[in-house]
């Protein structure tokens, strides 16, 4: 059987399910999954689709030009059709922080990741040793203030090289620019910790646990040019009381962010989530 996904969204209107569905039927398709969302502000639409087809009778072309002209020009949709044959390449970026690339790295050799990881990119080389262990190529391109537009240019080629579909930062202690960020829209995910209330800095660890916060969390997110601001993927909170030490917040933190990204990226490799004005619609 051919498994294909597709996600659309549309001005909220009537029919649009029916129509959908009764064309799959129309193809000989078997729809497996369906979940639909309906913005009353905004007056949108987000549906999500597993559609099930014969090999021999699937045409996945010819499919999505019908589609288009039969349903999505009729609705006006913005739609996307993804082929389950056909699994993401995904690029790790990393510096010194090992914790979310080990994690990482585990849940893919553990078959947990439906994807192909083809290199990590980091601006230190101390990492190296890690992505060796598991027989994936990594490359150093060093960044400074000087030397930060060659770098990234580096990177994109390597990048390019590789066929990467979409990029993790797992802790990569470097801002991007908008050069990369416009090349990978709402394909560069990030993790960093989200407290409650707020403490920027170097040492966010420390200025909580002097100020007594009783929960701290990680948020996991698409990158834009607005540092940390980003539409949300997933979000996660543990308790911490005053017998805590700064030790056990780092350690606590650490853990809900290899959570937080592992989650954070199983949705997006299952095509679960959808992106509109800087807000996502996570299926689940």
């Amino acid at each position: 059987m051919k498994k294909i996904t597709i996600l659309i969204n549309c001005k909220d209107n009537k029919g649009i399910i029916a129509s959908v569905t009764n064309f799959i039927s129309q193809q000989s398709g078997n729809i497996v999954y369906i979940d639909q969302y309906v913005d009353r502000v905004e007056n949108l639409f987000f549906m999500r689709l597993e559609c099930e087809f014969s090999v021999k009778a699937f045409n996945l072309k010819m499919f999505k030009n019908m589609f288009n002209n039969v349903i999505a020009d009729k609705f006006e949709m913005n739609w996307r059709l993804h082929d389950s044959d056909s699994k993401p390449k995904m690029a790790i970026f990393v510096s010194k922080y090992s914790h979310c690339l080990y994690d990482i790295l585990s849940r893919y050799n553990a078959g947990e990741l439906d994807v192909e990881i083809p290199l990590i990119i980091s601006n230190h080389p101390d990492l190296e040793r890690i992505a060796k262990s598991f027989d994936i190529p990594y490359y150093c391109v060093k960044v400074t203030k000087e030397t930060k537009v060659d770098a990234e240019n580096e990177q994109l080629r390597l990048l390019k090289e590789y066929n990467v579909d979409f990029i993790v930062l797992a802790r990569y202690m470097q801002i991007l620019s908008s050069k990369l960020i416009e090349e990978y829209p709402d394909r560069i995910i990030n993790i960093h910790h989200s407290f409650l209330p707020a403490f920027p800095g170097a040492k966010p660890y420390h200025s909580a646990y002097k100020r007594g916060v009783k929960i701290i969390g990680a948020t996991s997110h698409y990158v834009t040019e607005d540092l940390d601001e980003g539409p949300i993927i997933e979000q996660d909170i543990t308790r911490v009381t005053h017998t805590n030490t700064i030790k056990d917040f780092i350690l606590k933190g650490r853990d809900l962010e290899k959570i937080v990204l592992s989650r954070a990226i199983k949705l997006h490799i299952k095509r679960k989530v959808m992106v509109h004005n800087n807000k996502t619609v996570v299926f689940t």
